[in-house]
This record gives C-alpha cells, sequence and structure tokens, in this order.
C-alpha cells in the first residue's frame, strides 16, 4: 500500500495511549482538500468535506459516517514539524508524476490584469 511510507514517517508522533488519534492518511486528505479547496478555516473545511460526497470516498469515509471535529484537526497538525508536511506532500507529488498525472512540461498562471490606482 502507497500510504505505508506515511505510517512510519508519523509513528513516534501519535502515543499508544488514550483515546485514539484521527487516522493519519485521512488527516493527510482532508489537509490537501483544503489546500486544493482554498480552505484555512478547519471548521470550514470539515462542513464542507460533510457534504461533499467526492471527498467523502477520496477521504474513505461512507456517507453516515462523521468527520472528525475541527478541533481534532487543528490539533493534529499542531503535532508535526514543517518537515513532515514537507516530507510528505514531496512524496506525493513523486507518486504522482510516476502514474502519469503530473509532467512538469507545462506550467500556467491564472491572473487578471488590473490597473493600478
Amino acid at each position: 500500500m502507497t500510504s505505508i511510507f506515511l505510517y512510519q514517517l508519523i509513528d513516534e508522533f501519535y502515543g499508544s495511549s488514550g483515546q485514539k488519534s484521527i487516522d493519519p492518511v485521512v488527516f493527510i486528505k482532508l489537509c490537501l482538500v483544503g489546500y486544493l479547496e482554498n480552505i484555512i478555516n478547519d471548521r470550514k473545511l470539515i462542513n464542507h468535506c460533510s457534504m461533499r460526497l467526492d471527498i467523502m470516498c477520496f477521504v474513505g469515509y461512507d456517507i453516515d459516517e462523521e468527520f472528525p471535529w475541527h478541533s481534532t484537526i487543528s490539533r493534529t497538525r499542531q503535532l508535526f514539524p514543517e518537515s513532515i508536511f514537507e516530507t510528505v506532500y514531496t512524496q506525493i507529488l513523486q507518486m504522482c508524476i510516476e502514474k502519469g498525472m503530473v509532467s512538469g512540461h507545462t506550467q500556467t498562471i491564472d491572473s487578471a490584469p488590473i490597473k493600478a490606482n
């Protein structure tokens, strides 16, 4: 499974006692959705995801399964140093390149020219 690298990478940040934490794969997928959908607020992210069947399928949730609390997302994000996120997203990008989803041949910029005042 391609997510094994993620479990190995973040293993040291998860405790073995107490209440079960959010699955790291689910957490990273939610962060990715937030980035792609331009949602920076965790509460809005959870509300958005819970109303979209395509995101539920992507995250691996069933239609009657509740998403984690927004505060769980915030607390989990604080567990990891920036280097973990960089490593994870670099690995995800590499997997996308290997599958032919990203080629790197074309770069586009979306902008609107606006006259300065």
